[in-house]
């Protein structure tokens, strides 16, 4: 049996997310498996690094799936652009070793997240970031960014009610960066919990404009209370860049079929 790696990309404005709910066709796992089963007449579920909640999009998922077909990486990549809607794109085909896991072989992700900062909204942008036109301090906004760097329990900064698992991460690199009103974060790490990403920003923005101070970070990640943190920014300005895989030894037998 193959072992196919997809990576994807995604525009997740009218989807409800990347993970199937039952039989549902609203979710981007949901049209994949369809268009899989189409391709292979046989039964298939994928496996993503990761859940991306709804309206969320993605410009490097990654998802691998076990398979009979004798087709070609090149044909399957055809095939997938063919078949899917237009806003679900299957950037690469690559058959992996037995062994890959598209959600166990992930060592980090990288994430961006888009906030337009102007008195005048934008039509062409406002489903890809999130409104917000208070005047920002920028130097208050990148201390707490500061404060977030290296490994926390980010419990207080998540959607998560309870769990057994374990609620720390590392965050390697947090930055911003602004191009005319558009501010571009970009989050590196080990994993994030669920909607950290959201809430971190609308915590950031409310330090930025004066709602809240820089020392709420800390406040946050000491007493892990949720409700002392921002508000959870709107999904339509996430992004999924990139997920970093482990290269295992096992890797040098891997054959990218296109690219």
């Amino acid at each position: 049996m193959r072992n196919i790696k997809l990576t994807i990309e995604y525009d997740g404005k009218r989807y409800l997310g990347w993970q199937r709910l039952g039989d549902s066709e609203k979710t981007v796992q949901g049209k994949i498996e369809s268009v899989i089963t189409q391709m292979t007449g046989e039964k298939i579920e994928i496996i993503g690094s990761g859940r991306t909640d709804a309206g969320t999009h993605a410009r490097g998922q990654v998802a691998n799936f076990k398979t009979n077909t004798e087709m070609t990486c090149n044909d399957m990549l055809i095939f997938f652009n063919r078949y899917l809607p237009s806003d679900i794109v299957v950037k690469k085909v690559e058959e992996m070793p037995e062994r890959f896991h598209a959600r166990y072989n992930v060592k980090g992700k990288q994430y961006s997240y888009y906030v337009w900062n102007d008195s005048i909204p934008t039509a062409f942008e406002r489903y890809r970031s999130f409104y917000f036109p208070q005047t920002l301090d920028m130097d208050k906004m990148n201390a707490a960014c500061e404060k977030l760097i290296g490994k926390h329990d980010f419990v207080g900064f998540s959607a998560l009610k309870k769990t057994k698992k374990s609620t720390t991460r590392t965050i390697e690199t947090i930055s911003i960066e602004r191009e005319g009103s558009m501010l571009h974060f970009t989050f590196i790490g080990d994993g994030f919990l669920h909607k950290m990403i959201r809430i971190l920003v609308g915590t950031i923005l409310e330090i930025g404009s004066g709602k809240l101070p820089v020392t709420i970070i800390d406040e946050v990640l000491e007493n892990k209370i949720r409700e002392a943190a921002g508000e959870t920014a709107p999904a339509q300005g996430l992004f999924l860049d990139e997920v970093f895989l482990i290269i295992d030894s096992y890797s040098e037998d891997l054959t990218i079929c296109y690219e």
